[in-house]
Formats: structure tokens, C-alpha cells, sequence
């Protein structure tokens, strides 16, 4: 449609249902500031998109053949440099199991495939900016699903109000609204989150997250 445009986002899709990778296109085309870079029907190709198109958001399927959404968010996260392109884990069930290993594999959030444009389009948009996106359902429930005994000392290594600024975060709350709560800056909470995910080994506010329930710190 014209060549690529001036600082357009960059989105891949991966799924085995060609009709859906086909409207995911129409719909990342139809967009001023979106461009389709490509789309792919297994993780195996993924990788090999990912690493040829560079795309800067990815829509990645939970369960195809050769290889699974999941391995493949873990392969891309590994493989590529910087971690390669922000990966969207695509879901049909609202309580996946697999869309939890994939959050905690690297992915930066999750979305219902049977959610509206307005929603994907967004989403996209989110996460280019460096924002986690989670589908509006219960996130919580989803990553409770086998999670391991309580362990205090996993955040052994946060200060105090490191501490207070994770529980804050793994209840949900934005930036703005920890600040709040917590009587600080949002300078100061995004500082504390830079701090928090270094020591914890985590990539984003969704693993963040995810890491709490596992470790039965929140409920």
C-alpha cells in the first residue's frame, strides 16, 4: 500500500488460520500508523519473520504446530538482539494455561482473539510504547493457576519501599495510582519498577505479575 511509511509500528502476525492472519492484515493496513511487516503460520517461522522483518510488535498464537507460541516467544527472547519485538500472545480461552508460561516466557501481554479492532489496535499501540496490555478479563485467575507455595524471601532483595511499590504493581496499579498510594512521585515509582524488575530478573510489568501470584505474595 504504498511502501512503508515514515515511523509507521511495525506488526507481524503468527497463527496457523490463514483468514485470520489475512484480517489482522487488512486491519494493520488500514491504519495511518501501522504497517503489516508479514505474517507466518507456525513458531518456527515466527523466529525466522522475527528475524528477517524486525517487526516491532508481533501477535504471536498460543497453539500451532512445530512449534507452540510459547517456545517460540522463549527462542525469540533468547535469539534475537535486544529480545526482539514486543510479542502479543494471541488466546481463544479466557483461563490458558499455556498465555501464563508465555508471560512468563517474554511475552508483553495477552489479548482474546474474539476481541474487537478497536482492542487489537490498541494494544498494539500499548505495548510499542512500552506498556504492558492484558485482556480485560481476570489476569489474576489465569496466572494463579499453578502457582507455587508462598516464598517471602523472593523479594528478599527489594528495599522497603521497593517492596511496597512491587505489591502495588502486582495488584494492577498504574505508575500514577502507585505514586498515589504510596505518597511518591510517578518519577520516583517508574525509578523503583527500573530497580525492582533488574533485581527480580524480569522484563516487564506482566512478568512482574506474574512472578507475585506464582509466588503467592498477592491474592
Amino acid at each position: 500500500m504504498g511502501g512503508a511509511r515514515v515511523s509507521a509500528i511495525r506488526v507481524a502476525v503468527v497463527d496457523d488460520q490463514p483468514l485470520f492472519c489475512s484480517g489482522m492484515a487488512m486491519l494493520i493496513e488500514s491504519q495511518p500508523d501501522l504497517e503489516f511487516a508479514g505474517s507466518a503460520a507456525d513458531g518456527i517461522a515466527g523466529l525466522e519473520l522475527a528475524r528477517d522483518a524486525a517487526p516491532d510488535v508481533m501477535l504471536m498464537d498460543v497453539r500451532m504446530p512445530r512449534l507452540d507460541g510459547i517456545a517460540a516467544t522463549k527462542r525469540i527472547r533468547s535469539e534475537l538482539p535486544a529480545g526482539g519485538p514486543k510479542i502479543v500472545v494471541l488466546t481463544t480461552f479466557e483461563r490458558d494455561h499455556a498465555v501464563a508460561a508465555a508471560l512468563r516466557a517474554g511475552a508483553d501481554g495477552y489479548i482474546m482473539k474474539d476481541t474487537t479492532p478497536e482492542f487489537v489496535l490498541a494494544a498494539i499501540r500499548t505495548v510499542h510504547a512500552g506498556h504492558a496490555v492484558v485482556a480485560p478479563k481476570d489476569t489474576a485467575a489465569l496466572l494463579r493457576d499453578g502457582m507455587s507455595p508462598a516464598r517471602t524471601e523472593a523479594i528478599a532483595a527489594l528495599s522497603a519501599r521497593e517492596k511496597e511499590v512491587f505489591l502495588l504493581a502486582a495488584r494492577g496499579l498504574s505508575n500514577a495510582e502507585a505514586g498515589q498510594a504510596a505518597f511518591i512521585s510517578e518519577a520516583t515509582v517508574k525509578s523503583h519498577m527500573r530497580s525492582i524488575l533488574q533485581k527480580l530478573g524480569l522484563t516487564s510489568r506482566v512478568q512482574l505479575v506474574g512472578f507475585a501470584h506464582e509466588n503467592g505474595l498477592v491474592r
